[in-house]
């Protein structure tokens, strides 16, 4: 067994790094291939090499995105996955193996796994393209072209996803060199909360970057009357900014989220014991829901950006022609967009999934107490689901709401000079398409590990070494 496994466990806990790696593979690749067969086309066609060149910069931005996400999902996987193996890690430094050892050991099993994601990934992507190529040239779609099946951008696209799941490695292992071997004779390694000092440093930080990029975001609104160019770079800067800063103080946002949907679960045993697991570790609640907030908040300020911009655009003095020209145009700008940016999504709730059953499986010894006290199989089916249920919610909420401002400043600073007033972007279809696919979510988030929970006997779970 090597070191990796040791502090890591199976390759089975690690699953969640090469699929995320695999999935950003695959959506780089299709985007750097289809940009590469619309340069072949823009040999015969000036509009194919227009296209070709924004699709090159648009491929790009969303790369970064996705590359993004997948950092936050790998972060949280890998911190999750030493979370429940800190008695192990424990026992190991007990044995010799200093801190630092075991996070290069992390380090190298989260880029060995993300390697092999991501050229799994890039493989899947560039045959996919290039099948639906050979099938639009025949039906002749597409014309004859010396297309070429490689572009050098996908060796960069490679580096950067194994760099960042090793960078997400390094990050989500930082726990690793605050073990100590006492915690291993004491019995007890269980994750030690932030330092005070710390957390009211963090906590301060996220409140001023917060409060600082709204401020920038409202800044870039009312620049919007007067330069609409200006006004959307400053409301670009202020989305990012404050976004980093709820991305900083997570852990203090989240959870308090988490607890105000929890409420509505009901009073019965299970809905109280999901209410106090979905709450009790602050940093697991966090870890859970981050990805998917940022999912969320991604689809959702597009589509409220779009359905804004369609709105403002409704109330200009347009012929109808060119009316619905715009419509058109906007219509098709928000399809591909939108679709472009689910793929970030379905890496979040990917890492949503991956982290419910590994917390779940971290709790046998609990689940295994609630057994013997006389909870039965539908009850441990139940908690596990309205657990699933509380933290996809609180999710779901939260990043439609920040969505909503988001895309709806972003669209005030393009076209606020053109409409009077504020117009609200509110994309009924994409709010019912974000619920459905929530509650697919937590279903399927919830089915497996309920099914892996009620599978181990009560005396079983409570002889398990947690």
């Amino acid at each position: 067994m090597t070191r990796r496994n040791l502090t890591l466990g199976s390759l089975r806990e690690l699953g969640t790094v090469g699929l995320v790696a695999a999935l950003c593979g695959t959506y780089a690749a299709t985007l750097i291939t289809t940009a590469t067969i619309f340069t072949a086309v823009g040999s015969t066609d000036d509009g194919g090499s227009t296209a070709a060149v924004f699709l090159s910069i648009v491929s790009g931005v969303f790369i970064l995105i996705a590359l993004y996400v997948g950092a936050v999902v790998i972060v949280n996987a890998v911190d999750t996955v030493i979370s429940g193996r800190l008695r192990h890690i424990a026992l190991l430094r007990l044995l010799g193996a200093s801190g630092r050892d075991l996070r290069t050991s992390v380090m190298r099993g989260t880029a060995t796994v993300g390697s092999v994601g991501a050229s799994s990934g890039i493989l899947v992507g560039t045959g996919m393209t290039h099948l639906v190529r050979v099938i639009l040239v025949r039906r002749g779609t597409l014309p004859e072209a010396a297309y070429p099946w490689f572009s050098p951008q996908l060796l960069g696209a490679f580096g950067a996803i194994v760099l960042a799941a090793t960078a997400a490695g390094w990050l989500g292992s930082r726990v690793v060199l605050k073990v100590s071997p006492a915690s291993a004779l004491a019995g007890n390694a269980a994750h030690r909360p932030e330092r005070r000092k710390a957390s009211l440093v963090r906590a301060t930080l996220a409140t001023i970057v917060i409060v600082g990029g709204l401020l920038v975001l409202g800044l870039g609104g009312l620049l919007g009357e007067t330069n609409p160019g200006a006004g959307f770079v400053v409301a670009f800067f202020g989305a990012a900014g404050s976004a980093t800063g709820f991305l900083i103080g997570a852990r203090f946002v989240i959870p308090g989220v988490v607890a105000l949907c929890s409420r509505l679960l009901g009073s019965d045993p299970s809905s109280v014991v999901a209410r106090r697991n979905a709450v009790m570790d602050p940093l697991r609640t966090t870890r859970a829901t981050m990805g998917l907030v940022i999912g969320v908040t991604l689809v959702t300020t597009f589509a409220s950006g779009t359905s804004a911009l369609r709105a403002s655009v409704a109330a200009w003095e347009l012929d109808p022609t060119r009316r619905a020209e715009a419509t058109q145009m906007l219509g098709v700008t928000s399809t591909v967009l939108i679709c472009i940016i689910v793929i970030s999504s379905i890496i979040a709730a990917v890492g949503f999934v991956s982290t419910m059953s590994l917390t779940v499986i971290q709790r046998h010894r609990e689940i295994g107490l609630l057994r013997s006290l006389g909870f039965t199989r539908r009850q441990v089916r139940t908690m596990i689901t309205k657990e699933s249920v509380a933290l996809s919610a609180s999710a779901v909420t939260f990043g439609i709401l920040l969505g909503l401002l988001y895309g709806t400043v972003g669209a005030q600073s393009l076209v606020g000079s053109q409409t009077q007033g504020i117009v609200w972007g509110l994309p009924f279809q994409a709010f019912a398409f974000i619920a459905v696919a929530g509650l697919a979510l937590v279903l399927v988030a919830s089915q497996r590990p309920a099914q892996r929970a009620v599978a181990v006997a009560p005396v079983e779970a409570l002889r398990m070494d947690g």
